[in-house]
């Protein structure tokens, strides 16, 4: 059985959860202190950050690693796309939203906010926001990030979306299609099965 190592309130966690309830399959998820990580949470992943998905003797980490390997190892419902230039793309987006987005996200989950912080994380939500609302157009005609079909880059934002109360973020008018697209990606029922009570409260 495959068992995910998680944060109760870590988006990339998040995305892992969503992907196994989407999958339907059996699996565990363990709980993560993330400011009391046991020790061998960093022999497991060098870098000591959750996700980690243990199945048998394989070990990996970076979320987007684990959702490809779910996807191939149960590939019902099939999330990234079959086609390899779609694949490629898909994955390229994939990549573009680690630098674009969740880069900053990484400012805003940190703990340690001081004064000298708070232009960062206010340059971080805007970076965030302006970005966000860069993609917003795509979601006039588009039901999900390629097209009528769920897949993994719709797993890869939803966390952030879900967050932009708790980050402070606020979109602009212009934003109302990606607004509309993040409720149609919150009533998935394996996005309500995959938040946990901390996550369910981030959002007013």
């Amino acid at each position: 059985m495959m068992v995910l190592y998680s944060g109760t309130t870590c988006p990339f966690s998040q995305r892992c959860r969503f992907v196994l309830f989407e999958k339907g399959m059996d699996f565990e998820i363990r709980d993560v202190d993330l400011y009391n990580k046991p020790e061998d949470i960093s022999i497991m992943n060098p870098y000591g950050q959750v996700p980690i998905l243990v199945e048998r003797d394989l070990i990996l980490y970076e979320s987007n690693i684990i959702n490809e390997y779910i996807d191939e190892r149960f590939p019902h419902p099939q999330l990234m796309p079959a086609d390899p230039v779609m694949r490629a793309r898909a994955r390229l987006f994939l990549f573009n939203f680690e630098r674009e987005l969740f880069a900053h996200v990484q400012q805003l989950e940190r703990r340690d906010q001081t004064r000298d912080l708070a232009k960062l994380v206010e340059h971080a939500r805007t970076q965030i926001r302006d970005r966000l609302t860069q993609l917003s157009p795509i979601f006039i005609k588009n039901k999900h990030m390629l097209g009528d079909d769920f897949s993994m880059l719709d797993v890869a934002i939803a966390p952030l979306l879900w967050r932009l109360d708790h980050y402070g973020i606020e979109m602009p008018k212009s934003a109302a299609p990606l607004l509309r697209y993040a409720e149609r990606l919150f009533s998935r029922p394996a996005f309500i099965e995959a938040l946990t009570p901390s996550e369910k409260v981030m959002r007013r």
